[in-house]
This record gives structure tokens, C-alpha cells and sequence, in this order.
């Protein structure tokens, strides 16, 4: 099948990456030249485990191929997916400009029939506003369908090859089988492809990730009751992910959510909800909760230090920036959060991720942060008065302790993410804080 993707952001080569590797020849578009141009030359702008070998593998097989042509990428596609961003507008909800722009240009260009997709994360009657910014430039029939991703950064490449299950909107019996066609190499052991109507495909893809939302936030505000009440988190986590009914995932309490979907998607979807008399009250209030959420390591270390002016002047190590691990995303990341606030004390930040430390260098340029930024985790220790952990990166998890003791002014850990048991750190002769479980070692 002859394929179109137009945007080559993460889920628009994720989604082009996937679909030549099953055999698809597929045309990647972009309105950025300098970002086509590196594609060509094996460059991928984002980091995703898998994803430039994948690339590379079908470029080099002639499935793939980039372009910033967009009409003739129009002219060769069967089907073409819109997943150009939808970035939060002023009062929250998702701004659409893009989206309309790129239909605008397929309605220009049509040369015969087409299947239009919404690949992009958009509310509920985008479809119906691309056909009509279609049906303005074109008399030749299409069809627009809803495709929501399920994607998780860290593990697209295997969310995308072997989906829980495939979401497409349409009332086409003809867009149907083709999209089902379409996804068949991916959902050979039977997990399902759910065809329903197109506004109901476009509310699932919030309804899912805000549900998602609501469970990490749930659970830091249990971790916060924990530590009122001297209880410990990770018990009750075991002892409430093992009911069948809710199971264990999205219940791990930590400093919030980030990242590129589930703030502007539940934001998005409180707008909506707005707009049509729904005061999405439950929804608001996890907005709400994980905000402060990202504020509670910043509140531990300034009652560590007997207040505010007892954090000025202190030097902090800080191990991970990206709002999760395998990724180098940084929007919306709780780490931005609780360095700018440390900052502002007057405390001075070094800082250590991975593979995020290119991209945080933008975002803290933009707010003057003053931070620098190390080339490993022991190096970040280096005169430290104490250590925030705040991305949960595997190389994290087993340290050399006594590497960390001797490298740090003083043995004061702040974990985000609980990555150590907080007997064993006080068996260690360390003063350990974290998420939802009482400190030791005061």
C-alpha cells in the first residue's frame, strides 16, 4: 500500500517507520527542511529505542523514504495520516492549526480518491472540521478517519508493532477494510481493531490517557497520605495492585506526570468538556494535584534545610531530567519544575540525564536556570551537598553506594522515583527521603 505521513515528529515516524517495515512504501513529509534533510542522512531529531535502525533498515530497503514535497507526497498516497502537532492553546485546549493546514494542502492537491487520517492526538469534531477544509479545495470523494495513537515513549516501537488493541473512526465500510488491512501485520495474534463511529474514537483517545492520569495522581496523593500517617506506599500499592479489578500498573507514586500527552491531553479535554457544559470536575482536579505533586521534592529538601534561606547557597546533584526514562523529552517534565524552584532559592544545580541533556539545555537557556550539566551520574556528585533523583533511568537503580558517599559533602538523598529500600539506606548510613514512605536516617 502506498502510504503518506505528513509531520515527522515522534508519532509521525514512529507510524512511517512501522508501516514500511510490514512491507508499506511510505513517504515521510515535513515543512522542515533541515529536519528532512538529516533523515536523509540517517539523522533521527528524536531519541526512541529502536527507531534509527528501523529507520534505516527501510530506507535502505526503499520503503521510506522523506520529503518536504507535500503534494507530490499527496499525488503517490492510497492514505495519508495527518500527525502534525497539536500544541496547547492559551486556555488549554489543543490548537488546530496545524491539523487544518495540512488539510487545506491535501484538499489543493487531491488527485483522486483518498483516505484522510487523524493520527494526531485532536478533540472531538476534528474530523468533521478536515473534511470540511477539505471538501473547500476539492469535488473528489475521500473519506476522514480517526486513528488515535497508543504510544508510550520508551517502548513506541513495540506499542506500534504489537498494539493491545487498534481504534479507528469511521463510517466508511471501505476505509474500514482498508485500515484494517493496513494494521493486519500487527494484530496477528488477534488483539482486536475496534471500528466505531468517528467522534467516538476521538473522545477514547483522552478518555484513555486522562484515565491513565488519574491513576498515577491518585496514587501521589495516597503517598502523600502515607507519609502523614506513617504508612508505607509500596505496601499498599502491592496490596491494591493485586485486585483483579484494577491491576498494578500506573500506580507507582512519584513526583507527576509529564511529558508530551497526558498534561495537554487532560487539559485539552477540560476545555472540552467546558465547551459543551461539562464541568469535568474529576479531570480538573488531577490537573490540579499532579501540579503540586512536582513541588513536593522542593518541599522536602526546604524542611530538610530548615527553610528557604537554608537551601541558598547549597549545591545539589540532580539524576535525570526527561519526564521519564528512554526518552530525551522534556516537556512538561517534573524536573523543570523542581530545578527552577531550587534555583530560585539560590541553590546552585548540576545536573545529569542520559540522553535528555541537549534538549534541557533549551528549555533552561529560555528561563536563564542557572544549571550545569555533567557527563555521568558520579561526576554530578562532585561537592554536592545532597542528591534529588527525579528520572527513573535503569542506571540508577544499583549504584556504587559508597561511591555516592564519597563524592557527596553529605549522605542526603532525595528520590523522586523510590528507587531504594529505606532500610537499606539507613543501614548505609545515609539520610534518605521519598515518595509516600517515611525518611530515615535523620
Amino acid at each position: 500500500m502506498n502510504v503518506g505521513v505528513i509531520g515527522s515528529g515522534y508519532v509521525g515516524l514512529v507510524a512511517g517507520a512501522c508501516f514500511a517495515e510490514s512491507g508499506n512504501d511510505v513517504i515521510c513529509g515535513d515543512v522542515d527542511e533541515k529536519k528532512i534533510a538529516g533523515l536523509k542522512k540517517g539523522e533521527v531529531p528524536i531519541y526512541e529505542p529502536g527507531l534509527d535502525r528501523l529507520i534505516e533498515n527501510n530506507s535502505s530497503a526503499g520503503r521510506l523514504e522523506f520529503t518536504t514535497d507535500i503534494p507530490a507526497l499527496i499525488h503517490s498516497s492510497e492514505v495519508i495520516f495527518i500527525a502534525v502537532g497539536t500544541p496547547q492553546d492559551e486556555d488549554g485546549s489543543a490548537d488546530l492549526q496545524y491539523v487544518l493546514a495540512v488539510a487545506a494542502e491535501i484538499g489543493k492537491h487531491m488527485n483522486g480518491p483518498k483516505i484522510v487520517v487523524n493520527k494526531s492526538t485532536v478533540p472531538v469534531g476534528t474530523a468533521d472540521l478536515v473534511q470540511a477544509e477539505i471538501r473547500k479545495h476539492t469535488e473528489i470523494e475521500f473519506d476522514v478517519v480517526s486513528n488515535p495513537e497508543f504510544l508510550k515513549e520508551g517502548s513506541a516501537i513495540d506499542d506500534f508493532m504489537k498494539p493491545d488493541r487498534v481504534v479507528v473512526g469511521t463510517d466508511s465500510v471501505e476505509a474500514a477494510e482498508t485500515m484494517r488491512e493496513l494494521y493486519a501485520p500487527f494484530v496477528r495474534t488477534n488483539n482486536p481493531v475496534f471500528v466505531m463511529a468517528v467522534k467516538s474514537a476521538e473522545v477514547t483517545k483522552y478518555a484513555a490517557n486522562s484515565l491513565l492520569a488519574t491513576r498515577v495522581t491518585f496514587m501521589n496523593e495516597i503517598a502523600n497520605l502515607c507519609e502523614a500517617v506513617g504508612a508505607d506506599v509500596a505496601q499498599v500499592r502491592l496490596g491494591v495492585g493485586s485486585d483483579s479489578r484494577l491491576g498494578p500498573s500506573f500506580l507507582f507514586p512519584g513526583v507527576g506526570y509529564g511529558g508530551s500527552c497526558f498534561p495537554k491531553d487532560v487539559r485539552a479535554l477540560i476545555r472540552t468538556g467546558e465547551s459543551k457544559g461539562v464541568p469535568m470536575q474529576i479531570i480538573r482536579s488531577v490537573d490540579d494535584v499532579n501540579n503540586k505533586q512536582k513541588e513536593r521534592l522542593v518541599h522536602k529538601v526546604v524542611e530538610h534545610y530548615g527553610g528557604a534561606s537554608g537551601v541558598k547557597g547549597k549545591k545539589f546533584a540532580v539524576w535525570g531530567l526527561a519526564f521519564k526514562p528512554k526518552t530525551d523529552d522534556m516537556r512538561e517534565a517534573p524536573s523543570i519544575t523542581i530545578i527552577n524552584a531550587l534555583a530560585k532559592l539560590g541553590a546552585e544545580i548540576v545536573a545529569y540525564d542520559p540522553e535528555a541533556a541537549e534538549v534541557a539545555k533549551g528549555v533552561f537557556a529560555k528561563t536563564d536556570t542557572p544549571i550545569t550539566f555533567s557527563k555521568s551520574s558520579y561526576e554530578a556528585l562532585g561537592g554536592a551537598d545532597a542528591l534529588l533523583i527525579v528520572t527513573e533511568w535503569n542506571e540508577f537503580r544499583r549504584p556504587n553506594f559508597g561511591r555516592m558517599r564519597e563524592a557527596l559533602t553529605a549522605p542526603v538523598i532525595f528520590d523522586g522515583r523510590n528507587l531504594f529500600e529505606p532500610s537499606k539506606m539507613a543501614r548505609l548510613g545515609f539520610t534518605y527521603y521519598s515518595v509516600g514512605r517515611q525518611p530515615v536516617g535523620l
